[in-house]
């Protein structure tokens, strides 16, 4: 009997297929990086219903994602007593909004987790699980006490500023400038990185200036993350890690959150199949009577106006998939994939090893890619590191084993820092 070379090559795909669905059904799969809108968690709009965001529990289900980070981000406003009061009020609108879904509207589907162990029980019970990081730490404004109550309020990472200096650290965004506000930590940040050392919150290197970051690292007793970043030397950009970063990052012990946010991965091609793209985007706002997205004019605008952008973002992008001109698009111009984020984890694993690895999306905050565009496509991440010959222990840490090592160092140092005083 002869064998074609297509039912062998069918054969061994549908190997690897089986293969893959076995393992991302066993191990923990973990987004670090989910943005949320306040208006999703009311008792009539919420995560238990397949809502237009890329997240919640419906398309957790569907692609397997077990773990959602969901954020308390505030974007940065003025560095005085009126703007800190606003970004907390925010911040605690959010960290208000995450309880309600876990112990209100959905507490049968999903729960909060602070613990590793907390992940693994509730994960067990086939309920998914929340965990809560903050982006910017601008809400802390100058009260210490801050960080304490953000940890009690289940907050478990935080970075230090997002796009633009803070009143804690400069941004990664004054590298367009060479305008520095502190040079690195400001007096206050460096308090704030102890504090955080003495709690076991996870000190978040994502947003904040190279100077900052290597001060970060240096202060740090525990552990850091990256919560959402990629490498640098594949793609050149201001919030990724060069590989200077990433080493200092393998001997800190920290792991670095490979995020599947286009212009993060792949600069060119991104910009490439967004001009391609643009046309029909253009096309599609002008029916709906929309505003379409452009960040380069973040800056001049409202947390709420932003917000209001991604929605309207949302419904052209849904609309335009069902375009035929979208295929011919994606044929001759095609967008960032899951294959150029499992690139950037090839690389980062060769350079500072498969312990120090680690997977987000930044859904509902500008990530997404093709093949993994919402939760409900998570198991193509895993199929492709199947394909790249990941064995089932090595995914296992790139989805959750490395994230939770980190918290729990964190939590370990934070009770020896206790014990102390």
């Amino acid at each position: 009997m002869i064998v074609s070379c297509n039912s062998e090559k069918s054969s061994n795909q549908n190997e690897i297929l089986q293969k893959a669905k076995e393992i991302h059904k066993r191990v923990i799969t973990l987004d670090t990086h989910n943005d949320i809108n306040v208006k999703n968690f009311t008792d009539s709009i919420n995560y238990s219903q397949r809502l237009e965001t890329q997240v919640n529990i419906p398309k957790m289900k569907e692609g397997g994602l077990d773990v959602t980070w969901l954020i308390v981000y505030t974007g940065q406003d003025s560095l005085n007593e009126k703007g800190y009061q606003k970004a907390y009020d925010n911040a605690m609108s959010k960290f208000t909004a995450i309880h309600r879904l876990v112990e209100k509207y959905a507490p049968d589907e999903i729960e909060l987790a602070l613990t590793s162990k907390d992940v693994r029980r509730i994960h067990a019970t086939g309920k998914k699980v929340a965990m809560i990081g903050i982006e910017n730490g601008y809400p802390i404004g100058e009260d210490l006490n801050n960080v304490k109550k953000f940890y009690d309020l289940g907050g478990r990472y935080m970075s230090l500023a997002h796009n633009g200096h803070s009143q804690l650290s400069d941004s990664n965004t004054g590298e367009k400038d060479s305008v520095w506000l502190h040079h690195g930590l400001s007096a206050l940040g460096k308090q704030v990185i102890a504090e955080m050392n003495k709690y076991g919150m996870m000190i978040d290197i994502s947003h904040p200036s190279k100077e900052a970051i290597k001060q970060m690292i240096q202060l740090s007793k525990a552990p850091v993350i990256a919560s959402h970043s990629s490498s640098r030397a594949l793609c050149n950009h201001s919030r990724n890690l060069d590989d200077e970063l990433l080493k200092l990052l393998k001997e800190n012990g920290g792991v670095v959150q490979t995020v599947a946010f286009s212009s993060y991965l792949n600069t060119k091609k991104d910009t490439l199949y967004r001009n391609a793209v643009k046309p029909l985007y253009e096309a599609i706002a002008k029916d709906l009577g929309v505003a379409l997205i452009d960040r380069k004019d973040f800056g001049t605008k409202t947390d709420q106006e932003i917000e209001e952008l991604f929605e309207n973002l949302k419904k052209i992008k849904k609309i335009a998939t069902k375009d035929p001109r979208m295929q011919e698009i994606k044929k001759k111009t095609p967008p960032v994939s899951v294959k150029d984020l499992v690139d950037h984890i090839d690389y980062m694993v060769n350079l500072i090893g498969i312990d120090h690895v680690g997977i987000s999306s930044d859904f509902d905050g500008g990530g997404g890619i093709e093949g993994w565009s919402d939760a409900s496509e998570t198991f193509n991440v895993t199929l492709e590191l199947v394909k790249r010959g990941y064995t089932e222990n090595q995914i296992a840490k790139l989805w959750s084993g490395n994230l939770l090592r980190v918290l729990d160092e964190c939590q370990k140092t934070a009770q020896q820092l206790q014990e102390k005083h």
